[in-house]
Order: C-alpha cells, then structure tokens, then sequence
C-alpha cells in the first residue's frame, strides 16, 4: 500500500468538501420560501420541484461524499451540479459577487473531479466494503 491508500487526507477532504452541501441542504430545509423565490427570481420553471432536487443533492450527496459512499459516483453527480447552478445562477458575471461565487462553483467541482479520479481514500465505506469484499480498494 501507498501513502495515498492509507492517509486521511482524503477524508479530511471529502469532509470539507461536503460541508458546503450538506449547510447548504439544512439551509434550504429551513428557509424553503427563499430558495424558492430565488429560483423563480432566476426564471427557471418548476421552482418548487428544484427545492425538492436541491435539498436531496446537497444534502444527502453531500453526506454520502462525508462518508465515502459511492463515493465517485456522488462526486460526479456533485461536480455536474456544481457546475449547472454556476452557470444557472452566477452568469451575471459583471457583478464581483456572483463571479465569486461562479468560480466558488467550478472550483468545487474541479475538487470533485479529484476525488471522481483517485476515490475515497482509506477512511471511506467504499474503501472498507472493498476490503472485506476482497477488492481492490477504490
């Protein structure tokens, strides 16, 4: 085994990575009317079924990331919606604000797309199921 294989850095990553979904899904559950308004506000249809996407995304992607389950799958599924509402709702790229929170988006998507190539690291439930499944650890 590497150092890569038995570090936790990778899981100190994921956690911090997922921080951001997983407040952001708990602010949503909480605050639904504004989340709403703003997805209206953006002029997206179905505002009240893009809550609902949000909050299990965020939420239960972000968890899943924290934990390492299916852990490339979900950080693809996060890249991708990293990137989709960067572009749905940071466009406005002549305000600073929302150009940092544009490239706040593809960042954390560049991340993502780390973990999509190396996987969880050690201190993963992908990586235990892979060892007591005999496998190759992700």
């Amino acid at each position: 085994m590497n150092n890569a294989n038995t570090s936790i850095i990778p899981a100190i990553g994921r956690v911090l990575m997922a921080a951001i979904f997983v407040m952001s899904g708990i602010g949503k559950l909480l605050a639904p009317a504004a989340t709403i308004g703003y997805i209206a506000s953006s002029g997206l249809p179905f505002a009240t079924a893009g809550l609902a996407v949000a909050i299990a995304v965020e939420l239960g992607g972000g968890l899943l990331l924290a934990l390492g389950i299916q852990t490339r799958l979900v950080a693809a599924g996060l890249a991708a919606f990293s990137i989709v509402t960067a572009l749905a709702f940071h466009h406005a790229i002549g305000d600073q604000n929302q150009m940092i929170h544009l490239l706040k988006n593809i960042a954390m998507a560049g991340g993502l797309l780390q973990v999509v190539a190396f996987g969880a690291g050690a201190y993963s439930f992908d990586n235990r199921r892979a060892v007591i499944g005999g496998r190759q650890p992700a």
